[in-house]
């Protein structure tokens, strides 16, 4: 298994080593709020990982500990991705993301939309989020 580098003891650049490439977020992003669990539900998305660069992520994250793998409950040749808990608190980071994309960024309409959800009752989404991500990882 590769050995993660630490680049220096900042914790914003050792959050970076682990989840500030361009696929790493939205692999957790795919997992958290899309419903993908398998190799080829992420290379479906739309913004089209090489195979190579997603099984390395993939790697990557089982490594730090951000997602686990199991066997695919409904098929033995599939592998069932799945957050952690480590994982499922990457989800308040999300968020903020997709807000200050919202306001500073174009996005699609429906993001726009999702924004101003958020932004009405974030506390209570991101804790209902939470809820049902921690429900559903049992």
């Amino acid at each position: 298994m590769k050995q993660l580098k630490q680049r220096s003891d900042c914790p914003i650049s050792s959050a970076l080593d682990i989840i500030g490439d361009k696929w790493s977020l939205l692999i957790v992003r795919d997992i958290m709020m899309n419903g993908k669990n398998t190799y080829n539900e992420f290379l479906k998305s739309v913004e089209k990982i090489a195979t190579n660069v997603l099984a390395d992520r993939l790697t990557m994250l089982e490594a730090t500990g951000i997602i686990t793998k199991e066997e695919h409950p409904e098929s033995k040749a599939k592998i069932y991705y799945k957050l952690t808990e480590k994982g499922i608190d990457l989800l308040p980071v999300l968020i903020e993301l997709i807000l200050w994309a919202d306001e500073y960024l174009p996005v699609s309409k429906s993001a726009v939309a999702y924004g101003k959800v958020l932004k009405k009752d974030k506390a209570g989404i991101t804790k209902q989020m939470m809820a049902a991500l921690k429900k559903a990882n049992k």
